[in-house]
Parts: structure tokens; C-alpha cells; sequence
């Protein structure tokens, strides 16, 4: 794994725990991790189960013991990254968003595909499918019970950053970044309508905002947490995104992602709406799916609660 840090360590505790929840033809080794500090990375190792660790990420692609790299840096190292682990044989799971730019992403996409047809796996960590009420969205809409799919409401809301004394973490920051809530939260959203409906979005018109135009500088930071420092500097990413567009089988669809919406820590929210039924869904209640029946008669109409 490349990186220790928030995602590094709910990786880290996935792949500990993974052969305990499901019936795998291999259990997991969790060879060696890389980080840039040789005594902040050796501490992470021995705290996240890995056996050794690195500062160099190009040592982990020479090990023979090493088959899966877990990219989990910040989206501007995400490229190099990718590209050289999938030439060297190895697969490759990569956090979101893919890349920073249409041109990295366009490359890592062609090393894929390159390494497939040599065996060579590839995936990106959208994470959310694995939620059973959004797998069960996605066999409704694939059974056919919500007919013909007009419409798509998503919206992932957080309020993380609305203190304008959070500092400048480098999530704020767009050469490392490359975006803000539209990349980190939006990309997720995409995803998630994306997979339930079947369709691909083919095209948006957006809008977006930076509220907080300048922060303190971060003197320390920790997964989504960060203390000040001395100075100031300029948030380069957006705050809030909102952007509407046209999926490939005809439907419209509604975006928002924002970490400026107070009182919202972690809520993914989607609704599809087809010419038989509809569904909802909000990460808030994780275990819970609203179905509505529109071939039912007009008196039973309504939203119900699938647990």
C-alpha cells in the first residue's frame, strides 16, 4: 500500500478483516507499506498489521512477494503511481478521484487497459456500491421494476471545512487535489448513479464555489482533522458543486456536492425516478432502501421501507 493516512488506515483495516467476512480463494498478505517518513511510516506498519515498510514506492513494484499495489496518496502522485505498478505486473486498486487531470486519467485509463489483456487487474475504490441497499438499487433497476429511468437526484452533503479557521489541508489545495467537493465527494455521486442506473452521464453544465477564499496554513494534520499553523494561503479548490446533465439512456440528472451543508456529516443521498416505480436511498440510514411501485393501484401509492 502507498500511503498510511486516512484512507491508508480504513484500507488498511479492510484488508485485515476482509477474510473474516467473506470466503476468499487467498487470504491477504499485507507485505509492506510507503510513506516519505522512514519513522512515521515504520510506526503506521506497525500499527495497521503491515510487515515492512518503505519510503520509496518504486521498492514495493520490484518485491516478488508484492501482486496488489493499494493506491492511497493524495491525487497527484495517483498517475506515476498506477501507470508503473500495472508495468510491472502488478494489479492496482486506486482511491478516488482517479487523477487530477483529463490527460492522467486518460493514460492511467490506456495502462489499464494495456495490463488487462496481459492479466493484469485494475479497479478504483468507489466504495459505496458495496452498500447492500445501493446493490439492491441496482437489481431493481435491472429486473426492470422501475420501468424506463427519467430521472436522477443526487447529493452528497458534509460540513467538514465550514469553520473558516480549519486550515489549509492539502484536500483544500489544488496541485494536490485537483479538485475539491466536485473530485472528492461528487466523483462518488457519479458513481453511484451511474451503477444503479446502467447509464453513463454524457454531459453537464455546472457551477461552483469556493466560500472560504483563504485559511490558516496547517501546522499538523490527521485524516479529516487538522491544526492551524502561523500565515495564510489561498484555497485553491471548490467548497460546493452543483451541475445538471443527460445520461446515455435518456435521463436527466440533478448533482450536488458540498461541504458547506451544516448539520450533514456523511449523507450520500440518491432518488431515481422511472416510468414504473421509484427509489431512494441516504447513507444516514445505511440500511434502509425506499421503493415506490407505480404499477400498483393509485390508493397503495407511496414510498416503502426496504431494511
Amino acid at each position: 500500500m502507498v500511503g498510511y493516512a486516512f484512507m491508508g488506515r480504513t484500507h488498511s483495516q479492510a484488508w485485515r478483516s476482509v477474510d473474516a467476512f467473506f470466503d476468499l480463494p487467498i487470504k491477504p498478505a499485507m507485505v509492506a507499506v510507503a510513506g516519505r517518513s522512514a519513522e512515521a511510516t515504520a510506526q503506521a506498519a506497525e500499527k495497521l498489521g503491515w510487515a515492512h515498510a518503505e519510503t520509496d514506492w518504486k521498492r514495493l513494484l520490484e518485491r516478488d512477494d508484492v501482486q496488489i499495489v493499494d493506491i492511497c496518496t493524495p491525487g497527484d502522485s495517483h498517475a506515476e503511481i498506477a501507470i508503473a505498478a500495472l508495468a510491472a505486473g502488478k494489479h492496482v486498486l486506486c482511491e478516488k478521484p482517479l487523477a487530477n487531470t483529463v490527460a492522467e486519467a486518460e493514460a492511467m485509463a490506456a495502462a489499464a487497459k494495456e495490463a488487462a489483456a496481459r492479466g493484469v487487474r485494475s479497479m478504483v475504490a468507489f466504495n459505496y456500491r458495496r452498500v447492500p441497499a445501493i446493490a439492491l438499487a441496482r437489481r431493481f433497476v435491472e429486473e426492470g421494476r422501475l420501468g424506463e429511468i427519467r430521472h436522477v437526484r443526487a447529493e452528497y452533503l458534509q460540513d467538514w471545512i465550514v469553520d473558516p479557521e480549519f486550515p489549509l489541508v492539502w484536500r483544500l489545495q489544488k496541485d494536490k487535489a485537483g479538485s475539491g467537493a466536485l473530485g472528492d465527494i461528487g466523483a462518488h455521486i457519479i458513481d453511484t448513479a451511474e451503477f444503479i442506473t446502467g447509464q453513463l452521464l454524457t454531459g453537464v453544465s455546472a457551477v461552483t464555489e469556493t466560500f472560504v477564499k483563504e485559511r490558516p496554513l496547517a501546522a499538523s494534520s490527521a485524516g479529516l482533522s487538522a491544526g492551524g499553523g502561523a500565515g495564510r494561503g489561498p484555497v485553491t479548490v471548490d467548497d460546493a458543486a452543483l451541475f445538471i446533465g443527460r445520461f446515455s439512456g435518456g435521463a436527466l440528472g440533478s448533482f450536488e456536492a458540498t461541504r458547506f451543508a451544516t448539520g450533514h456529516k456523511n449523507a450520500l443521498r440518491i432518488e431515481v425516478n422511472g416510468s414504473a416505480g421509484s427509489l431512494a436511498f441516504d447513507f444516514e440510514s445505511m440500511n434502509e432502501l425506499w421503493f415506490h411501485d407505480h404499477t400498483i393501484g393509485s390508493a397503495e401509492h407511496g414510498f416503502r421501507r426496504v431494511l
